[in-house]
C-alpha cells in the first residue's frame, strides 16, 4: 500500500500565517470595510446637507473614500464590498461631484452652488443608498466563519494525510493502474501551542487549497464561485501539526455528504478532538467537490444526478458501497499509523479497537454499511443520511441516527427505511428527530450561510452544532467509552427520540 505521507507541509508552505497577523488581517479589513460603507454614505447624502457645510462634506468624504478603496483593493476586495464601491463611484460621480465643482467655481460668489434639483437627486439617491446597503446585508448573508473554542479539557491539532489503496481500482476511472486514492484530515487532542500559534486554514492546507474547494462547492450549491469567498479567510481553532498529547484516544471516522468535502464538519470535529477523540474526515475522490491531492492536482466530482429515479438511486449505491470502502481502509491506514510506525506522532496514541463509523447524508448511509461489512467499527452514527444499501442485514454495533424534521409527505422513504435498517441491529439503536433542524444544520453551514430555515434551520449556529455535538459525544461516550449515563434521557432533552432494543420493535 502506498505510504502515508503528511501531505502540504504548512511549516514550509509559501502561504502560510506566520504568526497572528492573519487575525490582524481580517480586523483590518473589516475596519477598512466599515470606513468605506461610511465615507459612501457620506458621498450619498452630501447632496443634502447645508449650504455651508456642503463643500466640506463631499471633498472629506472623497478624499477617503479613493483613500479607503485604495487599501481595500490592496488588500483583497470582496464581492460584498463591489456594491458599496459602486454606490460611492455613482453618488461621486452622478451627484456629489457635480456641485462640489460648482462650489468650488464660485467660491467668494453669493449665490449658492449649483445641486441637482431634488427630483432628479432622490433617485439617484436612492439607488445608490440601496447599492451601500446591499454590501453589509450580504457580508451578513455570507459571513466569515467564526467558530467557537472547543470546551474539553484539550487543545486540537489538525494534518492532512493522503493514502493510496493498492487493492482497490478507482472506480471512476479505467485506468488500469489508477488505485483508490482517500484523503484524511484528522483533528486530534494536542499539547497547548505557544500563545500566538497560527490557527490552520479553514477548508484547505493552503489559501490557495481553501478556495478551490470554496469555489467547488459555490458549484455544487448553484452558486457563483466568489459568492463563498469568505471560507478560505476563516481560520479553525486547531493548529496545524500540532504534538499529539498524551493518551490513547478512540478513533471517529467520518463521510461527508455527497458532494462535499472532508472539512464540512470542522467545528464538531475540534469539539470532538478537544473531548479527547480523534476525528479523521474523509475526501472521496470523484465524489467530493474537489480534492486537492499531494502533487496539487484537482480532482472534481463527477456524481451527477439524472433525474431518472432507478438510475439515481443505483449511482447512491455505488457511491455508498466506495465510500464503505473508504471508511474501512482509512481504518486500516490508522490502525497502522498507531502500530506499525514506531517514533510517529500517532504511534501509540490511535485505539482503533474503539473506532466509530460516522457520516452526514450520504456520508451517514456509508457508515452504516461500512459497520455492517466491518465489525472492526465498534459504534456507528448515521446523521441524516438515507441508506442506500441493497441488501440491508443485522449489524452487531450499536447506532445514533439523527434526522432533520422532516416528515412521510416531503420523503416517504426516508424514515420507513432508517427504521427498518435500524430495527436490524442487534445491539441497542437510537433515532433522533431534532425539531428546527434543516439538513445543512448538522454541519459548518449556518456559519457560513443565510439564515434561511430551509439551508440551515431556525436553531441558530450555536445552537445546531450543540445539539448535534452533545448528543453524538454522548452517544460515543457510552459506545467507545463504556461511559455511565442514561443516553435516551440526554437524547430526549433534544428531541425525540426513539430507542430500538434487540427482538423488540417498537
Amino acid at each position: 500500500m502506498g505510504a502515508v505521507r503528511p501531505g502540504y507541509d504548512l511549516a514550509n508552505d509559501p502561504e502560510k500565517e506566520v504568526s497572528g497577523p492573519g487575525a490582524v488581517q481580517s480586523c483590518l479589513v473589516s475596519f477598512v470595510e466599515i470606513l468605506v460603507v461610511g465615507v459612501a454614505v457620506g458621498l450619498v447624502v452630501a447632496r443634502w446637507a447645508p449650504v455651508r457645510v456642503r463643500r466640506g462634506v463631499t471633498v472629506g468624504a472623497a478624499a477617503l473614500a479613493g483613500l479607503s478603496a485604495v487599501i481595500v483593493v490592496g488588500l483583497g476586495v470582496r464581492w460584498q464590498m463591489v456594491p458599496v464601491l459602486a454606490g460611492a463611484v455613482l453618488a461621486g460621480v452622478g451627484l456629489a461631484l457635480p456641485f462640489a465643482v460648482g462650489s468650488l467655481s464660485r467660491r467668494g460668489a453669493r449665490r449658492p452652488s449649483w445641486r441637482a434639483r431634488w427630483w432628479v437627486a432622490a433617485p439617484g439617491t436612492a439607488v445608490c443608498l440601496l447599492l451601500v446597503a446591499a454590501g453589509p446585508v450580504a457580508a451578513w448573508a455570507f459571513p466569515v466563519p467564526e467558530f467557537p473554542a472547543p470546551s474539553g479539557p484539550y487543545a486540537t491539532g489538525t494534518v492532512v494525510l493522503q493514502w493510496t489503496d493498492q487493492d482497490r481500482p478507482e472506480p471512476a476511472t479505467a485506468a488500469p493502474d489508477d488505485h483508490r486514492i482517500v484523503v484524511a484530515q484528522l483533528w486530534y487532542p494536542a499539547r497547548p501551542s505557544p500563545a500566538g500559534a497560527a490557527r490552520a486554514p479553514y477548508f484547505g492546507r493552503t489559501q490557495r487549497e481553501a478556495r478551490t474547494v470554496a469555489q467547488a462547492l459555490a458549484g455544487q450549491l448553484g452558486l457563483p464561485g466568489f459568492i463563498l469567498d469568505a471560507l478560505p479567510r476563516a481560520r479553525t481553532r486547531s493548529v496545524a501539526g500540532a504534538p499529539v498529547a498524551a493518551g490513547r484516544f478512540p478513533v471517529v471516522l467520518f463521510s461527508p455528504g455527497i458532494g462535499s468535502v472532508r472539512g464540512q464538519n470542522t467545528a464538531w470535529a475540534e469539539e470532538l478532538a478537544g473531548r479527547g477523540y480523534v476525528v479523521a474526515g474523509l475526501d472521496h475522490p470523484y465524489d467530493s467537490a474537489a480534492v486537492v491531492l499531494d502533487d496539487s492536482r484537482v480532482i472534481h466530482t463527477r456524481a451527477r444526478a439524472t433525474g431518472d429515479a432507478a438510475t439515481d438511486e443505483r449511482l447512491a449505491a455505488d457511491l455508498t458501497a466506495t465510500r464503505a470502502g473508504d471508511l474501512s481502509f482509512a481504518l486500516t491506514r490508522l490502525d497502522r499509523l498507531d502500530r506499525d510506525e514506531p517514533g510517529g506522532p500517532f504511534a501509540g496514541r490511535l485505539d482503533v479497537g474503539r473506532a466509530a463509523a460516522t457520516g452526514h447524508s450520504l456520508g451517514g448511509g456509508a457508515a452504516l454499511l461500512a459497520a455492517r461489512q466491518d465489525t472492526r467499527f465498534a459504534a456507528v452514527i448515521d446523521v441524516d443520511g438515507y441508506p442506500h444499501d441493497p441488501a440491508p442485514a443485522p449489524f452487531p454495533q450499536p447506532a445514533l441516527a439523527l434526522t432533520s424534521a422532516i416528515g412521510l409527505d416531503e420523503n416517504p422513504r426516508y424514515l420507513p427505511q432508517l427504521t427498518r435498517v435500524l430495527t436490524l441491529g442487534t445491539a441497542t439503536t437510537y433515532r433522533l428527530t431534532i425539531p428546527g433542524m434543516a439538513h445543512f444544520a448538522f454541519t459548518d453551514a449556518p456559519f457560513y450561510l443565510p439564515p434561511v430555515p430551509f439551508l440551515v434551520g431556525d436553531l441558530g449556529d450555536r445552537d445546531a452544532l450543540r445539539s448535534t455535538t452533545e448528543t453524538t459525544a454522548a452517544f460515543l461516550d457510552v459506545a467507545l467509552r463504556g461511559g455511565p449515563g442514561d443516553l435516551p434521557s440526554v437524547l430526549a432533552r433534544f428531541g425525540d427520540v426513539a430507542v430500538h432494543r434487540p427482538g423488540r420493535v417498537p
